[in-house]
């Protein structure tokens, strides 16, 4: 657990794939071909809490979705890479971008495709639900799902491993 903690101390950036992470992974499609994704709102507030203490935040995903953009406006999101599949591509970028080193980025996906990235960055997590290669790859699997408190979990894990989770919870107080 010390290492984990050692990971997290350092990282300044924090990446989240989208479906089955941000999500539980179930694609939703309306009749008129809207795709429709559901976004648990104790990992958005996570997320805020967690930009508020100076880690960046972005989201790369393969798949695009409209519905993506707002969430990630709605978060003050800037970093918002869909489309991406090339997954390093868009890793090594955000690093150039803001210069970074692999080990101050945390990534956190859910199946094969976020591979490249988890064996780069610095924290690599997983959500329960993805394949035995990809947990193996972790150097943490988050005890709640994709898209049911997963993202909260790892959010807190970095404040805590940071000493910034106690003064962002004073701060919801006032």
């Amino acid at each position: 657990m010390q290492d984990l903690y050692d990971r997290a101390k350092g990282i300044r950036l924090a990446i989240f794939d989208v479906d089955g992470v941000l999500t539980d992974g179930v694609l939703y499609y309306s009749d008129s071909g809207e795709e429709v994704k559901a976004f648990n709102v104790r990992d958005g507030h996570g997320m805020k809490m967690l930009q508020a203490s100076g880690v960046q935040l972005a989201i790369v995903t393969s798949r695009r979705s409209h519905c993506v953009e707002l969430r990630a406006r709605g978060l003050g999101i800037d970093l918002i890479y869909q489309g991406a599949t090339d997954k390093l591509a868009a890793f090594q970028e955000l690093l150039g971008r803001l210069k970074l080193e692999p080990a101050a980025a945390a990534c956190m996906g859910d199946d094969l495709l976020d591979l490249p990235v988890l064996v780069r960055c610095g924290l690599a997590v997983a959500v329960p639900e993805a394949p035995a290669a990809v947990q193996r790859h972790a150097h943490y699997v988050t005890r709640a799902g994709g898209g049911r408190g997963a993202v909260r979990e790892l959010c807190e894990l970095i404040m805590h491993a940071q000493g910034t989770l106690d003064a962002q919870v004073r701060s919801g107080l006032n």
